[in-house]
């Protein structure tokens, strides 16, 4: 039950509040901004942040439905009237609303978290159900203070466009949202930004930092090295497409608890090595090289032999151009019968690729959409399919855990053509030693 207590005299002794704050604290702007800066406040204090700052919007995590109690907290919120204070985006729901019937999601799971889904959309927020919101109208600029959750997002929020985002957890994201401020600390400091540890690319070819395929292994190679740490990528030569940088962000938020990473010549505030540090020495130099990656690349499969009963892409969730690049691959073809394909995304991308006539070469290939959700958030999988194959490696890294299936990862040509074939197949030319 949500208690109704604000924080105490002595939780507050060191923290500034502007009379706005303090007019949501006492309930002079209605019982949900009253809860809502309260943990704030609350959260400030724990964080020894001094005092709070505007943000000019937020991504809410707190979505996924994971039971009765995120579900009768954002009911909670519903009922005392909860509006956000600044554009909010919504993350993946718990349950694709419409095509859940398709798969084994059981009625009561897919109820509730749509009352979930209801709930939140009753507050002023974007129906997106996206965990890409960079790739919708809602991406922010450089330099812009944001209350992000979900990973990926706040990884490639801080890594690819420089706006400013701490690891905001369920339940204080919406709580950002509401009252329009967070905690001054952490990420959305200057200071705090610099890099600790230096990963220098060493000898891995063009053709390789080209392909697909390099970018999620890159990235769950790196988010194992620095954990919590800001890495600093030294070394990639070409200029990477948004969708690999959405791969790599997603893998070393997986692997790894990375919030920011800086690319040199990428990053906006990594012109150079020196500015990515802030002109200081790194904790540590690691030199990254294909014996690595490779390695790498081997951890992200667990599956032996080439038994497969589904592939699934979309972590984080697909876009227009991969659906755009995913299509003539599936033309004038047809998926294996024991074979499962899908393709998770949002129901603005599907929407565009429908338009574009990217859905209708899915559909023929045999292949299905959901929309809204992913395979990591709602119980839809049947109990029969025990091995995936993917090219992601947020789903590689996730799914023997979350879901108790095995994995194999690989390119998206490969996942297609096993599709077809019915078997794991992988081209290795490209890593081969």
């Amino acid at each position: 039950m949500l208690t109704r207590g604000l924080p105490t005299p002595t939780q507050e002794m060191n923290l500034k509040l502007t009379e706005e704050d303090r007019a949501q604290l006492a309930g002079e702007r209605g019982e949900a901004n009253r809860l809502a800066m309260s943990v704030i406040v609350r959260m400030a204090n724990v964080s020894g942040a001094d005092s709070l700052m505007d943000i000019v919007g937020a991504h809410i995590d707190s979505t996924v439905f994971q039971g009765d109690a995120t579900m009768e907290f954002a009911e909670r919120l519903a009922s005392y009237g909860a509006k956000v204070a600044v554009p909010s985006s919504l993350n993946v729901s718990g349950v694709d609303e419409h095509g859940w019937r398709d798969w084994a999601t059981p009625p009561e799971w897919a109820q509730k978290a749509h009352r979930q889904m209801i709930a939140y959309q009753s507050m002023g927020t974007e129906a997106t159900w996206t965990c890409a919101p960079y790739q919708t109208a809602f991406r922010p600029k450089f330099g812009q203070q944001i209350a992000w959750g979900e990973s990926n997002a706040i990884a490639f929020a801080n890594s690819v466009i420089g706006a400013r985002s701490e690891r905001y957890p369920d339940l204080m994201d919406v709580c950002a949202a509401i009252t329009g401020r967070v905690p001054a600390t952490g990420l959305h400091l200057t200071e705090n930004r610099a890099g600790h540890l230096l990963l220098r690319l060493v000898d891995v070819p063009r053709d390789i930092q080209q392909d697909d395929s390099f970018y999620p292994v890159l990235g769950h190679l790196i988010g194992r090295i620095a954990q919590e740490r800001i890495p600093v990528v030294e070394g990639i030569e070409i200029t990477p497409a948004e969708d690999q940088l959405k791969a790599l962000c997603a893998a070393v938020a997986s692997s790894g608890a990375v919030a920011l990473m800086h690319l040199v010549g990428i990053t906006p505030e990594a012109p150079t090595t020196a500015a990515a540090f802030q002109n200081k020495q790194p904790q540590q130099i690691v030199e990254v090289t294909m014996e690595k990656l490779r390695q790498a690349r081997r951890e992200l499969t667990t599956a032996d032999g080439e038994k497969l009963e589904m592939v699934v892409l979309g972590s984080p969730h697909f876009s227009l151009a991969e659906f755009k690049q995913l299509a003539p691959l599936l033309a004038g073809k047809r998926r294996n019968p024991d074979v499962q394909f899908l393709v998770t995304s949002s129901r603005l991308m599907t929407n565009l690729a429908d338009q574009a006539g990217y859905i209708e070469p899915l559909k023929e290939f045999g292949g299905k959409l959901t929309v809204d959700t992913c395979i990591l958030t709602t119980p839809m999988l049947h109990p029969e399919i025990k091995t995936l194959m993917t090219n992601s490696a947020k789903y590689a890294y996730y799914s023997p855990g979350l879901l108790n299936t095995q994995v194999v990862f690989g390119r998206l040509e490969d996942c297609v053509r096993s599709a077809v074939e019915g078997r794991v197949v992988r081209d290795e030319s490209l890593w081969k030693e």
